[in-house]
C-alpha cells in the first residue's frame, strides 16, 4: 500500500473511532431520557393467542373453536395492550363480529365439506391486521399524514380482497411513520408506537405498528409493505417473521404513497408478518394470487440440498453502526447448527459493494419526473415549503414530523436522476446483483444482518439514520428476503437475521425460516401468564 493509501486507511480508522464515540454518547444520552422505569405490557393469558394462524384456521374449520371466540380473544387483547403500545390506530370490530358469525354459520351448515373449505377458504374466520397505508374499505387511509386523516378507503386493496376471499377477517389498522418513509413509527395523526419488549424503544417502520401488533399477539397475522426494509426491520425489532417477496409477485395496488416509477414499483413489496414461520407460505400464496405458480411454493424444499452463504457485516459503510457482537454471533450459531445437524458447511463470503448500500438505495430511488416528498406531504395538492415547516416545527405549529421535513430537505441533495454519479451507483447496484445471482443460482441462500443493532430508544434513529441500509439494499437488488427471529439479546430485545435468495426463489427463504425457527425457537412471547 502506498503512502496515499496508508493515509486514507488511517483516516477511515479515525473516522470510525470518532463515529463510534459519537454513537455511544448519544445512546447514553437517549438512555438517560428514555431508560428509566418503563410501563410493562400485560402478559398473554389467553392461550389461543399463542396459536399460529394456520392452527387457528384448522381449529375453526373443525369446530374445536368458533371464529367468534377467536375474534373476541384478539379484541380483548387489543383493548388490553393498546393503551401501552399504541400499535392499533383504527378498528372494525362490529363488522368483524358479523363476519365471524357468518363464518361459523357456514361451517355449522356443512354445505361446504371441510376439505373443500381448507382448499378454497384456508383462513376462514381468522382475524388479521394491516398497516394504515394499505386500504381496508370503510377505515381511515391516512398513511400517517394529517392532510389525509379524514380520508376513508372506498375499496379494499387487492391483497385485502384476496385475504377476504380466503375467509380471513380484517379487524384493525396499525401505525406507520409519516408517509411510510422512516424507520420509527410515529406521526401526527396517531402518535408513536412502543416496543412490547421495552416500551421506551422503537418498533421500527414503516410497518412498525404491525410488527408490534404481531409481537404482542393482537391478531393472528399481519400484512406489511416494504420498499427499504419496512417489513423486515419491524419484524427484527419485534422478534417476528416477515417476508418481502420477489418483485411484482404481490400486487401493490392501493398503497399510499404509490410508487413513482416502474422501478420503485419493483422495489416495493407487500408481504406477510407473523409469529410462526409455518404461516408465511400459505399467506404468501393467497397474496400472490395468479402469480403463485411462479414461486412454486408447493414444491418441497430439502434444506440439506441448499447451498448456504453468510456475511455478517457490510464491510465498513460510513455512518452505519457496526453490527453488534450478539448479532454477528448468530451467524456462527447457524453455521454450527447446519454442520452438526446435516453436515452442511456454510460458507462465509464478503462483498465489498455492500458498503455502498445506503448511497445505492438513495440513487436508485430517484425518478425522472415523479413527485417530490414535499409534494407527497401536501397530499399531492401543491407542495410544502420544508424551511417554513421547519421553523413552524420549532414552535410546535407544523402538521409534519421533524423527520418528514428533513426528508424533503435531504431529497434535493446527493445525485440526481441521470447524472454521472447516479449512473455509477445504478451500475454498482447491477454489479452487486450479478455477483449475488452468480453466487446463489437456483439453490442457494444468503444470510445477512437485518439491522446492525437491536431496537434503539425512541428518536435515537435520528443520530443513526443510515442503519436501514442493511435491508434497503435488498429491495433495489430485486431479491426476496425473510427476517427470522433468533431470540433476545442481553437487554431482552429481539435480534435475528434475514435470509435472501435469488428472485423467484421465495420458497427457499421460507424453508430456511422454518429451519431456523425449529433450531432456535423463533418468536419469544414478551410475557406469558401461567
Amino acid at each position: 500500500m502506498g503512502k496515499s493509501g496508508s493515509v486514507k486507511a488511517y483516516g477511515r480508522s479515525v473516522f470510525r473511532v470518532v463515529h463510534g464515540v459519537f454513537e455511544m454518547f448519544f445512546h447514553w444520552l437517549f438512555g438517560l431520557v428514555y431508560g428509566g422505569k418503563q410501563k410493562t405490557m400485560p402478559p398473554i393469558s389467553d392461550l389461543l393467542l399463542l396459536e399460529s394462524a394456520t392452527s387457528l384456521a384448522h381449529k375453526i374449520r373443525t369446530k374445536k373453536v368458533t371464529s367468534v371466540q377467536v375474534l373476541q380473544s384478539f379484541i380483548d387483547r387489543i383493548n388490553e395492550v393498546n393503551p401501552v403500545l399504541n400499535c392499533v390506530v383504527a378498528d372494525r370490530f362490529d363488522e368483524a363480529r358479523k363476519e365471524a358469525q357468518k363464518a361459523d354459520e357456514l361451517i355449522a351448515s356443512g354445505v361446504i365439506p371441510e376439505e373443500k373449505l381448507a382448499q378454497e377458504k384456508p383462513f376462514l374466520g381468522v382475524p388479521f391486521t394491516t398497516k394504515d397505508c394499505i386500504p381496508v374499505k370503510g377505515l381511515i387511509h391516512s398513511s400517517g399524514l394529517i392532510k389525509r386523516r379524514h380520508i376513508i378507503a372506498e375499496e379494499d386493496a387487492k391483497v385485502i380482497a384476496s385475504l377476504r376471499n380466503a375467509g380471513a377477517i380484517p379487524i384493525a389498522l396499525t401505525n406507520v411513520s409519516e408517509l411510510c418513509m422512516w424507520w420509527e413509527s410515529a406521526n401526527n395523526v396517531h402518535g408513536r408506537s412502543n416496543n412490547p419488549y421495552g416500551v421506551n424503544h422503537i418498533v421500527g417502520g414503516s410497518s412498525g405498528g404491525e410488527g408490534c401488533a404481531q409481537a404482542a399477539a393482537v391478531s393472528a397475522f399481519g400484512i406489511g409493505s416494504d420498499i427499504g426494509g419496512s417489513i423486515r426491520m419491524p419484524s427484527f425489532f419485534n422478534g417476528i417473521f416477515g417476508h418481502k417477496p420477489s418483485p411484482c409477485i404481490v400486487p401493490n395496488h392501493g398503497n399510499y404513497p404509490e410508487p413513482c416509477s416502474e422501478e420503485q414499483n419493483r422495489f416495493l413489496g407487500v408481504g406477510p408478518m407473523c409469529r410462526r414461520a409455518e404461516d408465511l407460505a400459505p399467506i404468501l400464496k393467497i397474496l400472490a394470487g395468479s402469480n403463485n405458480k411462479k414461486l412454486r411454493l408447493d414444491e418441497p424444499v430439502d434444506v440439506k440440498k441448499i447451498r448456504w452463504y453468510y456475511q455478517d457485516n457490510d464491510t465498513g459503510s460510513f455512518f452505519v453502526s457496526p453490527v453488534a457482537a450478539e448479532i454477528r454471533e448468530l451467524f456462527v450459531k447457524i453455521a454450527k447448527h447446519l454442520d452438526k445437524a446435516y453436515g452442511i458447511k456454510a460458507s462465509k463470503v464478503s462483498y465489498n459493494r455492500f458498503a455502498k448500500s445506503g448511497t445505492m438505495w438513495f440513487a436508485n430511488m430517484k425518478t425522472l419526473d415523479g413527485p417530490l416528498f414535499e409534494q407527497h406531504l401536501a397530499n399531492l395538492k401543491g407542495r410544502i415549503n420544508p424551511w417554513t415547516e421547519l421553523l413552524k416545527w420549532v414552535f410546535r405549529m407544523s402538521e409534519h414530523t421533524f423527520i418528514g421535513i428533513l426528508t424533503c430537505i435531504a431529497e434535493k441533495g446527493g445525485c440526481q436522476y441521470g447524472d454521472e454519479k447516479y449512473d455509477y451507483l445504478v451500475q454498482e447496484r447491477n454489479n452487486l446483483r450479478r455477483e449475488l445471482l452468480d453466487l446463489l443460482g437456483d439453490d442457494g441462500v444468503f444470510l445477512y444482518p437485518t439491522h446492525p443493532t437491536a431496537a434503539p430508544y425512541h428518536n435515537e434513529p435520528l443520530v443513526k439514520p443510515f442503519n436501514f441500509s442493511y435491508t434497503a439494499v435488498i429491495n433495489i437488488l430485486g431479491l426476496p428476503a425473510t427476517h427470522c427471529p433468533m431470540g433476545l439479546d442481553k437487554n431482552g430485545l429481539p435480534i435475528g437475521v434475514q435470509v435472501v435468495a435469488s428472485d423467484g426463489n421465495d420458497r427457499l427463504c421460507l424453508a430456511v425460516a422454518r429451519e431456523i425457527e425449529k433450531a432456535f425457537g423463533g418468536w419469544v412471547p414478551p410475557a406469558i401468564q401461567a
